[in-house]
């Protein structure tokens, strides 16, 4: 290990054993407290090493182990095809995503964050959250090399890399369910929001209609968050709808039940 590895853990969260379950992993203290120090906390406390190198090392760890794992899943897929899907798994809203589900209060209640970051919302800002989640992977694959880092990777990113080949060709929620319903001609999606909470941590709910008819929610921290979680259920809902097949006999109406 070297010197940059051993950031003091005064200002930290507290125990990280749930973080650490969740990974699936050990990580050295000091190692894990690096990658979980933001810049805007080393700069208040006198020029402390970032996580931002783990984060350079991270990114290529996810970049390589989820191409190669597209690539040998879809041997029918061209590479523009894969190139689609692999930027819809490797994007600061998907690891954001995941790190959100990383123990009791996601992978931010854990990041040591300066008083600026902490005042606005940073632990659940989604650049602040990917960043993390990639200096977590860089820490993993510098501990316990690529072997354990790849199997990391896959584990947690398992459900997105599954959903992502059945995405459209926007390759986003919302673009799909358009998609979707122009196919069964039940006209376009309609989005209602609603948010809730004081101004520097407002949560948005969601609600999309189809032909009129609600048939997925979603709750996010921006907007977009929310009505891509909608799109994301109600794409699903149809898709598993045998119903749906029948759209353009029965009238637009029956898509939603």
């Amino acid at each position: 290990m070297t010197s940059e590895n051993t950031v003091s853990a005064a200002g930290g969260e507290g125990n990280h054993d749930k973080l650490l379950a969740a990974v699936g992993v050990d990580i050295e203290p000091g190692l894990l407290t690096l990658a979980l120090t933001h810049r805007s906390y080393a700069y208040e406390n006198g020029g402390l090493p970032t996580n931002e190198r783990l984060e350079f090392l991270g990114d290529s760890v996810l970049g390589v182990t989820v191409t190669e794992n597209l690539y040998l899943s879809h041997p029918d897929k061209s590479e523009g095809d894969l190139a689609k899907i692999r930027a819809s798994v490797v994007n600061m809203h998907a690891l954001a995503e995941v790190a959100r589900t990383l123990g009791e209060g996601g992978l931010g209640a854990h990041l040591l964050l300066g008083k600026g970051e902490e005042m606005t919302g940073g632990r659940d800002k989604p650049s602040i959250l990917a960043d993390g989640m990639e200096s977590i992977l860089g820490a993993i694959h510098l501990q316990h090399g690529i072997e354990t880092a790849r199997r990391v990777v896959l584990d947690l990113f398992d459900d997105l890399l599954t959903r992502a080949p059945l995405l459209g060709a926007g390759l986003d929620w919302k673009t799909s369910l358009q998609e979707l319903t122009a196919e069964h001609g039940a006209g376009v999606p309609v989005y209602e929001i609603t948010a809730t909470g004081p101004d520097h941590d407002k949560e948005f709910t969601a609600t999309v209609l189809i032909s009129g008819k609600p048939l997925g929610v979603g709750v996010g921290r921006s907007k977009k968050e929310a009505e891509q979680k909608a799109a994301s259920s109600a794409w699903k809902t149809m898709s598993e709808n045998a119903a749906a097949t029948a759209v353009a006999a029965d009238g637009p109406s029956d898509l939603a039940g």
